[in-house]
């Protein structure tokens, strides 16, 4: 999946160098058994046309998207693991537009070849041997989808390690699993060593889902079932709202404030999309037009936050006893 593509002219970034993580913990503080490696989705917004199609991995404006998306998203797993977090080069926005066969090669380029770099040395340098978690969202999911393609393959005693991965934003397929069938879909709350996914829809939509592929496989984040049963909003353990700006909103310690009985969950198996039937899509990214279109695709993680959370910690549970 990965492979050349002439871009960006930026230099690659330097794992060595703590300026391109956007979360490092010290090894002081790497205190947690376990550890999260995170790709952040798309936060690179050109201003111009004539912008590269990737951005260098210093890029001020996608920097300051990244913290934001980090915020909601990945801080979802801060009370369990150490977070480890790469700057990357990142592809525009304005991929989403263009047809899977041109989108893929330019994800399938710098970002991802970003993404092995920073893992690998993640992996020889700051992991230290412990059990992690992969995590990303959108094109940080897909990136993370090419990373596991790639490096678990040629590393099976670092997928021994691997607790779970979860890439909501992007699809799984059953091709993908076949063309790498050491990699295995989540089926319940409890199963290690899977990869966890689904896309948040409202019941109808007004435009099509991009990053929503034919087969796509999704897993009920309340339930953590595979069929089609509903997942009420009051069975859901809390989601967060986010501000205009991104973040997520805070409570008086500082921490994402919980937000009860928002969001229900059930599966489209016919689509492989998570439709969720009681947000009102009006009180969502005023003006978002793909928001709302229906498509719940930037509240993947607010919308499931804190059942995300408890599993993740269910998860890393089952892991560490079984080692």
């Amino acid at each position: 999946m990965t492979g050349a593509s002439a871009t960006t002219s930026a230099p690659a970034p330097d794992y060595a160098q703590a300026s391109n993580w956007l979360s490092q913990p010290s090894s002081s503080d790497a205190s947690k058994p376990v550890d999260v490696f995170y790709l952040y989705p798309t936060a690179y917004m050109p201003s111009s046309p004539s912008d590269p199609l990737v951005c260098s991995a210093d890029n001020p404006q996608m920097r300051s998207g990244a913290k934001a998306a980090f915020s909601r998203t990945a801080t979802a797993f801060a009370p369990l693991a150490n977070i480890y977090a790469p700057y990357y080069r990142q592809a525009t926005i304005w991929i989403v537009a263009m047809p899977y066969e041109k989108q893929e090669p330019i994800v399938g380029g710098e970002p991802t070849t970003d993404a092995l770099s920073a893992f690998d040395y993640y992996v020889k340098h700051l992991n230290h041997g412990r059990p992690f978690i992969l995590a990303g969202h959108s094109q940080g999911s897909e990136i993370m989808i090419n990373l596991m393609a790639d490096y678990m393959k040629k590393n099976p005693e670092v997928y021994k390690r691997m607790i779970a991965a979860y890439v909501p934003g992007y699809s799984i397929t059953p091709q993908y699993l076949q063309q790498n069938s050491e990699l295995k879909f989540a089926e319940n709350a409890d199963d290690t060593q899977v990869i966890v996914s689904y896309n948040t829809v409202a019941p109808t939509t007004t435009m099509r889902d991009t990053v929503v592929h034919p087969g796509a496989m999704a897993i009920n984040p309340i339930t953590w079932t595979r069929s089609e049963t509903t997942a009420t909003a009051s069975q859901n353990l809390g989601s967060i709202s986010v501000d205009k700006n991104g973040y997520a909103v805070l409570d008086a310690q500082g921490q994402p404030k919980k937000v009860p009985g928002v969001a229900d969950a059930r599966i489209d198996t016919a689509t492989g999309k998570l439709i969720c039937s009681t947000v009102d899509t009006a009180t969502l990214d005023p003006g978002n037009r793909v928001t709302a279109a229906g498509i719940f695709h930037n509240y993947d993680y607010p919308f499931y936050y804190f059942d995300l959370r408890a599993n993740a910690a269910n998860r890393i549970a089952r892991y560490l006893a079984n080692r």
